[in-house]
């Protein structure tokens, strides 16, 4: 699956604080860091809160564009686009953090046939558990040679 907004189904998953990767790069190099605030505002918009002075704020006013990676039960979705600064310090916490929004341009499904996600993060192989977990050893010994 690939689109250009949210589905409806999981647009109800993400409407409140959704754990997630977010992806950012500076310097044509990549860049992920694990976030807990982000929640989806509707189906071509997605808001997320950063350390004011972390990497990733950084790397946003430097190149605008990311990705954030959410997971939930059956999917594991990328949803990428531009990002803004809506906030530059939100009010009455008592340490910075910056709002961004995201206008949603791709949303891509990231699941592989054979596999499940089951909650928020965790997965399992499905169909031939047998075959899925030697597809796994041998990619594995390929990444480590």
């Amino acid at each position: 699956m690939a689109g250009k907004e949210i589905p409806e189904n999981i647009l109800q998953e993400i409407k409140e604080l959704t754990p997630s990767v977010l992806a950012t790069s500076t310097q044509n190099k990549p860049y992920t860091t694990f976030i807990s605030w982000l929640a989806a505002k509707d189906k071509k918009t997605v808001r997320f809160a950063l350390s004011k002075d972390s990497v990733s704020t950084d790397n946003l006013k430097q190149n605008p564009y990311a990705s954030v990676e959410v997971f939930g039960e059956g999917f594991a979705l990328s949803i990428s686009g531009s990002v803004k600064l809506i906030v530059d310090e939100i009010e009455n916490l008592p340490f910075p953090v910056s709002v961004f929004e995201m206008e949603v341009e791709k949303v891509v499904d990231n699941l592989f046939p054979g596999a499940s996600i089951t909650g928020k993060i965790p997965f399992e192989h499905t169909g031939d558990t047998v075959q899925a977990k030697e597809f796994d050893r041998i990619v594995l010994e390929e990444l480590l040679k």
